[in-house]
């Protein structure tokens, strides 16, 4: 297998050190912009297969000279370059997976299903964390069931000790966590799409493992294309992110002042952005870089065999001291590497799926558990 990993920033640095401790894996080349230093947990795991190179994603020549070189492109740069790299990677015939995070791009890769197909590669988008793991999770338990009256999906990536005022951490940017806090959720009610307010219907979920209760409110994007996939099948499905309470609140009075619009404003003569403002300022303070956590639920309602039941699942990840990889790096970044693994092996068929749709649950749940991360069923407590 010969894997391209697009961005050497944490996520990409986590899916290459994932590829490395895989013996199938004959050559992985992590390209970024500018590849400087690689991370240290990187450059101790780093053998003759590794090769960093420069490569600028917007120059098609170079991208498809990168691409002649490889089975499969895993794409960890942000998620607006997905839809032109996933039509080189048909045109080119190599199989390609990449972190999404924006069902319009999603929607716009799954154009390309039959060209795919035709030429016998697959297309993952979304495949990390969430939407990623959690929506293969929530497609394993429906499958469980006869009949689905609803599901909910909670992940939170969370400081292992937090601290105020709002006891977390920047797990990838802040200005994604704006986006998130500032953008309508999509849900399915009454068995149709709809959209709530970020930030709303704040209830507690409570983990065991050490974790404790936590909060969890509506934000965008960890159902993706799930919202339309089962509309008119299932009744409800929501995607809430987890925090430690009190946090909510704040971030809502934050919102509700105004400090995250975009429109720029006068201040002593100067136009400013509210929201760069808060980006760069709070930015500064919530990127501490201390131990984390991954915290999962997905609780599926519903019939089997004539009774009704609700049944969950969870994940309760944490940073690995001995190589340096946070919690969000190994959920999200091996979670990557897996799905190209299993991409480049041929255990996908061909076409453009998201990962709900396609990955085998049964056999990645195997991979994620031997690399640590465990999917287990529990009780619900919820």
């Amino acid at each position: 297998m010969r894997m391209l990993v697009l961005g050497a920033g944490l996520q990409g640095s986590a899916c290459a050190f994932d590829l490395l401790n895989e013996p199938a894996v004959s050559d992985v080349t992590i390209a970024d912009v500018h590849v400087g230093a690689l991370p240290p947990f990187l450059q101790q795991r780093a053998d003759a297969r590794l090769h960093p190179i420069a490569l600028d994603v917007r120059d098609e020549a170079a991208v498809r000279a990168a691409f002649s070189r490889c089975d499969a492109v895993l794409s960890a740069i942000p998620y607006y370059f997905n839809a032109s790299l996933a039509r080189l990677a048909v045109e080119y015939g190599v199989h390609f997976a990449d972190l999404g995070g924006n069902t319009r791009i999603v929607q716009e890769q799954k154009q390309l299903h039959e060209a795919a197909r035709v030429k016998g590669i697959s297309i993952i988008p979304d495949t990390g964390l969430a939407p990623g793991m959690v929506n293969v999770i929530a497609q394993h338990g429906i499958d469980q069931f006869d009949t689905v009256e609803a599901v909910k999906l909670f992940v939170g990536g969370l400081p292992q000790a937090p601290e105020p005022p709002l006891g977390y951490q920047i797990a990838y940017s802040i200005e994604g966590m704006v986006d998130y806090y500032t953008t309508p959720s999509l849900v399915v009610r009454d068995g149709q799409p709809a959209t709530v307010s970020a930030l709303s219907e704040l209830e507690s979920v409570t983990f065991g493992d050490g974790v404790g209760t936590l909060e969890a409110f509506h934000t965008a994007g960890g159902l993706s294309t799930m919202v339309y996939r089962y509309a008119g099948k299932i009744p409800a499905m929501e995607y809430k992110t987890l925090r430690y309470p009190g946090h909510a609140a704040i971030m809502r009075a934050i919102r509700d002042l105004g400090l995250l619009d975009t429109a720029e404003v006068d201040v002593k003569g100067q136009r400013v952005s509210p929201r760069d403002v808060f980006v760069k300022v709070a930015g500064d303070h919530l990127r501490k870089g201390k131990p984390d956590l991954v915290a999962l639920r997905v609780t599926v309602t519903g019939r089997r065999e004539g009774r009704r039941e609700t049944r969950a699942w969870e994940v309760v990840d944490r940073y690995d001291a001995e190589h340096g990889i946070s919690a969000m790096m190994r959920t999200t970044g091996y979670t990557l590497s897996i799905t190209g693994q299993l991409q480049a092996a041929g255990a996908i068929a061909p076409g453009v799926h998201t990962p709900d749709e396609i990955l085998p649950a049964t056999r990645y749940f195997d991979m994620l558990a031997s690399r640590g991360i465990a999917v287990r069923e529990v009780r619900s407590a919820h």
